[in-house]
């Protein structure tokens, strides 16, 4: 049996994973679990006690995308029953952080669909983000998708704390899951955001067919990218989208994909994002111990747990809101 617990003691003096040790935990055997999750709360406590930060999402623009990303709802190639509307106006983009600051969320995440925003999309935002900077002092991360370097100062200058723009899997496995855009695009990005002097947050969808050295390889390639917030989505399936139908996840496996990224991003903030409810299901608790962070409220197009239930989860796990205004 590996001794996990050790290893992140290793970890934590410096030790990086070599590509066995991280295939070992990707594999390892479910009898030895617990082991592997109290090695990963070792990292995880040591750098985040049992704090855990609240994020929500607010989707200000659905559908009529371009791209033809396999696992989107809102992508040109699917055929989903989902709502679709161009960018809703400021005042309601307000209002969600007002229902997020009620909630002690401590990140409020402003998402709009396609390629990337307009001139217009993003003075709309920007002239939202100093109001609820003005109003809540909460943090703001943005998700517009691929911009300009006009576009990134602006949303700095506005107080955009944080840019999600996520590599979403390796880049071996790229051009199987979308191929209106590359990898590197997403790359130009992440690395533009941070010239303009915002942090990066970049994170994966697990479960669209790739291969455990794929999961090993976006692990790494974020440690690369210094992505200061890692959002790990698991895949769901949605019917209509070219994924639609695919389930090879099952929540221990989720669970060990976790402790991976936490093992090789242990200062980072590890987020547990889309899909923790439909794959990790009861064991979703079991998440927090390697992962530091959650969206409480609803994803873009699926529904989430209701926030009160995830409140409670973080009461009966011992655990305290990271609550940190901005």
């Amino acid at each position: 049996m590996k001794n996990w617990v050790d290893l992140a003691g290793e970890v934590l003096q410096g030790h990086e994973l070599t590509d066995d040790e991280a295939l070992e935990i990707l594999v390892c055997p479910d009898e030895e679990l617990l082991s592997l999750l109290q090695g990963a709360y070792k990292i995880r406590n040591h750098y985040y006690g049992n704090k855990v930060k609240l994020n929500m999402i607010i989707n200000t623009k659905s559908g009529l995308c371009p791209e033809n990303c396999g696992y989107c709802s809102q992508s040109s190639v699917s055929n989903a029953p989902i709502e679709k509307y161009r960018m809703i106006d400021k005042v309601s983009i307000i209002k969600g952080a007002s229902q997020a600051h009620e909630l002690n969320v401590g990140t409020y995440c402003i998402v709009a669909s396609g390629r990337g925003p307009s001139n217009k999309e993003i003075d709309e935002v920007v002239s939202a983000v100093k109001e609820i900077k003005a109003q809540y002092q909460m943090k703001v991360c943005a998700c517009l998708g691929l911009l300009k370097p006009e576009q990134a100062a602006k949303l700095k200058e506005a107080g955009v704390d944080r840019y999600n723009h996520n590599i979403n899997t390796s880049a071996n496995h790229h051009e199987n899951i979308t191929t209106s855009h590359t990898y590197q695009d997403r790359v130009n990005t992440l690395e533009l955001i941070k010239h303009a002097g915002i942090s990066p947050c970049s994170g994966v969808i697990i479960g669209m067919k790739e291969t455990k050295d794929d999961v090993i390889a976006m692990a790494r390639s974020l440690k690369v990218l210094d992505a200061d917030s890692i959002p790990v989505n698991f895949l769901h399936a949605i019917d209509g989208t070219p994924l639609e139908g695919t389930n090879e996840l099952n929540p221990r496996y989720c669970l060990k994909v976790l402790c991976l990224m936490r093992f090789i991003n242990p200062t980072k903030e590890i987020r547990i994002s889309g899909g923790r409810e439909v794959n990790l299901r009861s064991l979703q608790p079991l998440g927090l111990y390697p992962a530091n962070s959650i969206f409480v409220g609803d994803y873009l197009t699926t529904a989430g747990q209701e926030e009160t239930a995830d409140h409670q989860m973080l009461t009966d796990l011992g655990f305290e809101i990271d609550y940190c205004p901005a």
